[in-house]
């Protein structure tokens, strides 16, 4: 949650992680007369993220680094400079030049939320680094991308709306999983304008999870709605899931829009082995073993 962020001295460099966004199950119940669709999905954040660092400056810089880095532009096009903009612009009389760093560790375009998570820390640290005190961020944070408001709230919820619409978990299991991405990227509007149907059941009531197996149970009856068309558009996306059900996980799917694909393990011994195994037999792809429950620094 927002109040979670511990303010720290103005002068100091404020680091957030911006986790891996996790959509467990993601169905398409309807689309808006302005072409949005409307969705009902059950997300965790990983333990895995990006990271976002803000120091005060003389004047505004933006550095990307990391594994993924070079895919990104380092230009006002980048959300996580869209978000210093939009949250300058609501208090004008807070912003002082910043210097930005990013740290990519996610794969681009992955269906994992990065762009998202990368703006809504973003937002998190500058309201530190500036003072800001609001319950603003929310809304601001919809203006970017209709998934930043469920990466600035970063716990178990349910999304539904466009995703603006978030209702919280508490209480939500342990989950022991592995991401895997073969490396190529694919276009959310793309896989959007590739569905055939789009106006699905929304998702069943949530039970009382207490266990991976209450989870797995339940996300049997779930589905990704986006999994057709993205495979349609990304068939390598069907490798993914294939190599993740050889090493015997309780249950595997892909996230968002993909490409990223993730299964679920009884324990995290079993997700760390199962993650060396597909790093041994595919080394060029994006493998790691995680767990829900994000990092905050």
């Amino acid at each position: 949650m927002l109040d979670s962020v511990e303010p720290r001295a103005l002068e100091r460099t404020i680091s957030l992680i911006a986790p891996a966004k996790i959509n467990l199950a993601l169905h398409v119940t309807g689309r808006r007369d302005d072409g949005y669709h409307l969705l009902d999905s059950l997300v965790v954040f990983a333990h895995i993220g990006d990271k976002v660092s803000a120091t005060p400056a003389p004047f505004d810089s933006f550095e990307v680094s990391g594994p993924f880095g070079r895919a990104l532009p380092d230009d006002e096009t980048n959300l996580v400079l869209k978000a210093r903009n939009a949250l300058r612009a609501r208090f004008p009389e807070k912003g002082a030049p910043v210097a930005i760093h990013l740290e990519k560790h996610l794969p681009i375009a992955s269906g994992i939320g990065g762009g998202s998570s990368d703006a809504a820390a973003t937002l998190r640290a500058l309201t530190v680094l500036w003072g800001i005190e609001t319950n603003e961020l929310a809304a601001i944070g919809l203006t970017l991308g209709a998934d930043v408001p469920m990466c600035l709230y970063g716990q178990p919820l349910i999304a539904r709306g466009i995703g603006e619409e978030i209702e919280g978990i508490d209480g939500f299991p342990h989950l022991p999983m592995v991401l895997v991405n073969s490396g190529l990227a694919t276009s959310t509007p793309q896989v959007f304008s590739a569905l055939v149907k789009r106006d699905n059941q929304s998702l069943p009531a949530l039970p009382n999870f207490s266990s991976v197996h209450d989870v797995c149970l339940y996300l049997g009856q779930t589905d990704n709605h986006l999994f057709s068309a993205a495979e349609k558009l990304t068939p390598a996306i069907g490798d993914a899931m294939k190599a993740l059900r050889s090493t015997d996980p309780r249950l595997v799917r892909m996230s968002g829009s993909g490409g990223t694909c993730f299964a679920i393990y009884g324990s995290d011994h079993e997700a760390e082995a199962a993650a060396a195994a597909l790093k041994r037999a595919q080394p060029g792809w994006f493998v790691v073993a995680t767990h829900n429950g994000m990092e905050r620094s």
